[in-house]
């Protein structure tokens, strides 16, 4: 028999997540320039696309199926296209339907793949990205989530950092959010700067994009966190008002740094902090009472507002920042878990404040930082060998004329056709002749 209140609770909450990925989209897009709003959401749409197809066909599989050795992954071909679990096998004490499961787990994968893409807006060739995106789910993501995500059950032995280490992520703040971070940077260094990163200003060009694209990542997170209980129970409930208070102090943590450091708090700044309240919950969101959860988020907002300005001292360019928000507020999220866990909450586990203890301290450092340098180190290759053979970055030239237009033939906001009654359809023709005559002349 399945257990029907749970299973509906984690289809909702898949759907949340779903929807996170379109909200990242809208947030994004509005924070670049005009000129690349469709490409960046396209880059969010592609991720959303083909990440589906491989999780089906061997991504599911590759993180949750036996493990085939150390932990370190699991048997590609054992749930190969999810043969064998369209059938019921809940047993008559109910449970989940295995693909409630996989489906849940997949709007994990999309979205961390499409998070990634943040950190090289304006300057990457949709096609490249795209394979990218495949072939850094293949060998990085689908592993990682194997080791956080695959919890050893009677006969099955699943990854190494949830039941080895045993270190604490609740939803993803090492799977998802170092792992994005961590590649984002690796993937920034590949590609190098902007033209004019540092000297012309590259303001959003569409602030409310970015507040209802923060709103609606918001909203998902409920799923995206209160749906990793996997059940309608007290975990869930926990987690819930946890993602709501942190993220709440995270939002004004951000935009008080904001304040006494530029004289003013921003929209832009507000959409920022909760992110980074999300971001830094989410590992965390069963370890720790609501009032941790107010600590810990008002850290996060405040930090990793910090964080953003280090790309300019340090001289990389990340463009939406990736690093400073997930990568940043992913390891204080983690690692805070070994600070403020609270015995009394559902997870269960002392930490420093609450308990005396450093046990689970020093396993939520390893675990973070072997996800950094894993995701980090095979990101960089990966892009190295992409920028080397077909080309990662687009031209100079069009990176100036607009990244939109020369690789979609599209503009996000087609003010030619204002005040006209005729069809557009001779400029979008237009334009695509325009594109590839473009590329002929660089060819």
């Amino acid at each position: 028999m399945v257990n029907t209140g749970d299973t509906a609770w984690v289809l909702v909450s898949a759907a949340l997540v779903l929807l996170m990925t379109p909200g990242l989209a809208l947030f994004y897009g509005g924070m670049v320039r005009a000129k690349s709003v469709l490409n960046m959401m396209m880059m969010s749409f592609g991720a959303l696309a083909l990440i589906s197809v491989l999780w089906v066909v061997y991504g599911y599989s590759m993180a949750f199926g036996d493990d085939v050795g150390l932990g370190l992954l699991g048997d590609p071909s054992q749930y190969f296209g999810l043969k064998g679990l369209m059938e019921d096998t809940t047993g008559e004490e109910g449970g989940l339907p295995a693909m409630a499961f996989v489906g849940f787990q997949a709007v994990f994968a999309i979205i961390t793949v499409a998070l990634i893409s943040g950190a090289i807006a304006d300057r990457a060739k949709f096609g490249a990205w795209m394979v990218f995106a495949g072939v850094w789910a293949t060998i990085v993501y689908f592993p990682v989530a194997h080791w956080v995500f695959d919890f050893s059950l009677d006969e099955h032995v699943g990854g190494w950092i949830a039941n080895e280490l045993v270190a604490i992520d609740f939803a993803g703040g090492t799977a998802v959010h170092i792992n994005a971070g961590a590649a984002g940077l690796a993937l920034a260094l590949v590609l190098g700067k902007r033209r004019g990163f540092g000297r012309e200003a590259m303001r959003p060009h569409n602030l409310p994009l970015v507040m209802i694209g923060a709103g609606l990542l918001w909203f998902g997170w409920f799923g995206f966190n209160a749906g990793s209980a996997l059940a309608a129970n007290n975990t869930a409930s926990v987690a819930w008002v946890n993602t709501l208070v942190a993220t709440a102090a995270a939002t004004l943590g951000w935009l008080l740094v904001e304040k006494l450091r530029d004289g003013h708090s921003t929209s832009l700044g507000a959409a920022s902090g909760v992110v980074a309240g999300l971001v830094a919950i989410t590992p965390a969101c069963s370890a720790v009472s609501p009032i941790g959860a107010v600590i810990l988020g008002a850290i996060a907002g405040g930090l990793c507002a910090l964080a953003v300005g280090l790309k300019y001292k340090l001289g990389y360019d990340d463009s939406l920042d990736v690093v400073g928000v997930h990568l940043v507020g992913g390891l204080w999220g983690t690692i805070a878990i070994g600070f403020l866990a609270d015995p009394d909450a559902p997870a269960g586990v002392e930490s420093l404040i609450f308990g005396g203890s450093v046990d689970q301290l020093w396993r939520q450092v390893v675990g973070a930082v072997a996800v950094l340098v894993f995701s980090f180190v095979l990101t960089w290759i990966i892009g190295t060998v992409i920028q080397k053979t077909m080309g990662f970055r687009i031209a100079e030239e069009d990176e100036i004329t607009g990244i939109d237009n020369v690789v979609h033939a599209e503009s996000g906001y087609d003010f030619a056709s204002l005040g006209s009654s005729g069809s557009t359809a001779p400029l979008a023709g237009q334009a695509r002749a325009e594109a590839r005559n473009s590329e002929r002349t660089l060819a």
